[in-house]
C-alpha cells in the first residue's frame, strides 16, 4: 500500500525561565483509529486543496500548507508557512494498515499564542520541554509515537530558539527509513 502524503509541525518556544525549549503536544481523541489517545504534534494528511494551492502542485509546498492548516484546525494557531523549517521525513513501515509519508517541520514561536483545541479530534494540549515529554512517556503517562520520540530527542539538544535555528540551517534532514523512495526532495519541490 502506497503511503498517504502528510505533514506535521513541532511548534517550539522558549519557556518563561529561559532554561529550555518547550514544544506543543496535542492529545488525540482515543476514538480515532490512527494514534488515538497519543500525544502528537499538529498534523495530518495533505489534502487536495493543499496541492491545488501549492506552487507547481508539488508535494513539499503542499506539505507546508497542510502543516499550517492542521495547526489552525487542531490548535487554533495561525502559522506563517514561510517560517516552517523542514527537519525530517518519516514513512510508515509497509506492514501497517495505515501508511503515511510525512514531512516534519519545526516552527519557532517567538510571540505569545493562545492554543484552542477543537474538542473533537484533539481533546487537550500541553507545553512541555522535550525532556519532560520523554520522561512522561517513559513513566507511561504520555503515549508517544516513534517519530515523536525521535523528534523530541533531537530537540533536547537545544536550550534556545537561536541554537535550534542555527542547527536547522545546517540542513541535516532525518529520513526514516534511510533512502526512502517516498522522499525525493528536489523532485518534490524542496531545495534545502
Amino acid at each position: 500500500m502506497k503511503p498517504v502524503p502528510a505533514a506535521t509541525v513541532a511548534v517550539v518556544r522558549e519557556n518563561t525561565q529561559r532554561t529550555d525549549l518547550e514544544v506543543l503536544l496535542l492529545l488525540r481523541n482515543a476514538r480515532l483509529v490512527f494514534l488515538g489517545g497519543h500525544w502528537v504534534f499538529p498534523g495530518g494528511r495533505i489534502d487536495a486543496d493543499d496541492f491545488a494551492a501549492a506552487d507547481d502542485r508539488l508535494e513539499y509546498p503542499a506539505a507546508r500548507l497542510a502543516a499550517v492548516r492542521e495547526a489552525r484546525e487542531e490548535a487554533g494557531l495561525q502559522l506563517d508557512p514561510e517560517r516552517l523549517l523542514h527537519t525530517a521525513h518519516w514513512t510508515t513501515p509497509p506492514n501497517l494498515p495505515r501508511r503515511f509519508s510525512t514531512w516534519f517541520f519545526v516552527y519557532p514561536l517567538s510571540e505569545t499564542a493562545a492554543v484552542c483545541v477543537d474538542n473533537d479530534e484533539i481533546l487537550d494540549y500541553r507545553w512541555l520541554t522535550p525532556r519532560q515529554a520523554l520522561a512522561e512517556a517513559e513513566a507511561r503517562r504520555l503515549a508517544l509515537a516513534s517519530p515523536t520520540v525521535a523528534t523530541l530527542g533531537d530537540l533536547c539538544a537545544f536550550r534556545c530558539l537561536a541554537d535550534l535555528l542555527a542547527a536547522v540551517a545546517e540542513g541535516n534532514i532525518r529520513v526514516h527509513p534511510q533512502n526512502s523512495c517516498y522522499y525525493r526532495p528536489a523532485e518534490m519541490g524542496f531545495s534545502g
